[in-house]
């Protein structure tokens, strides 16, 4: 498929597919992701949303803030459909993008049999994962997205129990597991990045799968002005951490010189404002660990100073980050 190559936000095209009047919370890391990707995906493009936050503040019968054709149907489906719109459009002879554009608890969980039998048949697809860290369509509930020690209302701050006690299952592992020819992490707070992941995934063929970690306002308890900055410090104290898997090859698109301390994140979210300092220190720990195990770096513990990898690792020299 030709595009026409984006490498920064300056390059990103004008014309709106998700347009302005749609119902998203201010603040809504899910409405900048979208917005933003259905601008590079461009207009010959048919989406599909399961159950989720996007659906509701999108496309409440009878309007539509899409400007594309826009398709639902049950929660657990994303990879089911996008799989059976693509066979018909191939039928049909028309060479249309699909994307699927999925929560956390619609991928992580409910979805998962259906995303990993997309991504097995290397399906001709787009699988965006939308990750608010939480049910949040439904009422702030646990999802394997949530991180250790959150606060939602199914895991609650009792005197026993203070948040979740899980750590966050690795989806990307999962997915890029599969073999596919595109598998990628996004945050809004690096454009640049953001942009260019997107242009790959729609110039590729097979199943390609993004992932981007959208700020939530009413769950995360956080200020609606912060959510850019929350998403910016997720990336710099290794929270979330922004790479890609290009046909196997495994690369690092932005990498903190130094990891800054989780604490700094969880200060600015009321979700996680009854932790405590083990807690924190325990949060603190696996992300090191995380480092360790994923980028073959020695990272001590805490605080986290990055030390030059041990093992080969590809690491992209350009920094593709916003200001």
């Amino acid at each position: 498929m030709v595009t026409k190559e984006i490498k920064t936000i300056k390059d990103l095209p004008r014309d709106d597919y998700l347009t302005r009047g749609h119902g998203a919370c201010p603040g809504c890391g899910v409405a900048i992701a979208v917005k933003n990707i259905a601008r590079v995906l461009g207009k010959d493009t048919i989406v599909y949303v399961p159950a989720c936050c996007l659906i509701v503040f999108s496309a409440l019968y009878p309007a539509s803030a899409f400007k594309w054709p826009f398709f639902y149907t049950a929660f657990e489906n994303t990879g089911a459909v996008i799989s059976g719109i693509k066979a018909a459009l191939k039928r049909c002879g028309k060479e249309v993008t699909v994307v699927g554009m999925a929560g956390d608890g619609g991928t992580f969980d409910i979805g998962l049999q259906a995303l990993s039998g997309a991504a097995e048949r290397n399906e001709d697809v787009i699988y965006v994962c939308l990750d608010n860290e939480a049910y949040m369509n439904t009422g702030i509930q646990r999802s394997g997205a949530t991180p250790f020690g959150a606060w939602t209302t199914t895991s609650p701050i009792g005197k026993k129990v203070q948040g979740k006690r899980e750590f966050k299952k690795d989806i990307d592992v999962i997915v890029a597991a599969h073999n596919i020819p595109y598998m990628a992490t996004l945050s809004i707070a690096h454009p640049n990045d953001f942009v260019r992941k997107v242009q790959k995934a729609k110039s590729e063929r097979g199943f390609r799968f993004l992932h981007v970690l959208c700020p939530c306002v009413p769950g995360w308890r956080s200020e609606a002005s912060k959510s850019v900055t929350i998403a910016r410090l997720a990336v710099e104290t290794g929270m979330w951490i922004l790479y890609e898997v290009d046909h196997g090859i495994e690369k690092l698109t932005y990498k903190p010189k130094t990891l800054v301390p989780v604490k700094e994140y969880l200060q600015l979210q009321g979700r996680f404002r009854h932790m405590s300092e083990e807690d924190v220190e325990k949060l603190q720990t696996w992300i090191c660990e995380r480092w360790k195990h994923q980028f073959y770096e020695e990272v001590p513990v805490p605080p986290c100073k990055i030390e030059e990898a041990k093992k080969t690792l590809i690491i992209d020299e350009d920094p593709l980050h916003g200001p």
